[in-house]
């Protein structure tokens, strides 16, 4: 019985301010220890740990996929005020398919840092449009646009149509290259 590569492609190291513990020089000896033939490392709002990541994996034959997870402004990233924090962003993985990906990777975090600051540094889907070429595009965790239109406090939750809507924006946009994520968190 043969098994089937497996990588994880939402892993966040300590350059994940209050989100991440683990440093990049044990996340790819765990992913080593387990077999995984590469890993994502997608920071929180930030590529701080790319060029550290990138090279420690390749040091341990495993294929580093850059990334970032991405905070998302509701509207206009240049839209500042009103609402608490949680209100101000939604969660986006972003994953480089190549150098242009990771190129388009940089700009949008920079201009997050430089142009989105609200609580968090933010993105929208303008530079999303903008900088899609060598992007793939995972929905997001819990805190992702999708997940909170889901669990948007709806009765039934047989209504699904304003998370549809939104898998439909961003697959009109990525293509191919949009995947609804899903993860065990314990999250019940």
């Amino acid at each position: 019985m043969s098994t089937r590569p497996f990588a994880h492609l939402h892993c966040h190291s300590h350059y994940s301010l209050l989100d991440g513990a683990g440093a990049i020089p044990k996340l790819i000896a765990r992913a080593s220890e387990h077999g995984m033939n590469a890993l994502a490392l997608t920071d929180h709002g930030n590529l701080h740990g790319a060029l550290e990541f990138y090279r420690t994996a390749k040091d341990a034959n495993i294929n580093p996929i850059l990334g970032y997870e991405a905070y998302i402004a509701p509207n206009s990233r240049f839209e500042k005020g009103g609402g608490s924090m949680k209100e101000s962003s939604f969660h986006l993985t972003l994953l480089a398919k190549n150098r242009q990906g990771f190129r388009n990777l940089i700009k949008m975090a920079s201009a997050a840092s430089l142009e989105g600051f609200y609580f968090k540094p933010r993105i929208d889907k303008q530079l999303l449009q903008d900088h899609r070429e060598g992007i793939i595009c995972l929905s997001g965790c819990v805190s992702s646009e999708f997940n909170r239109r889901i669990l948007s406090g709806h009765a039934d939750v047989s209504d699904l149509e304003p998370a549809m809507e939104t898998a439909r924006w961003f697959h009109e946009i990525f293509g191919d290259d949009y995947f609804i994520e899903i993860m065990n968190n314990g999250v019940e």
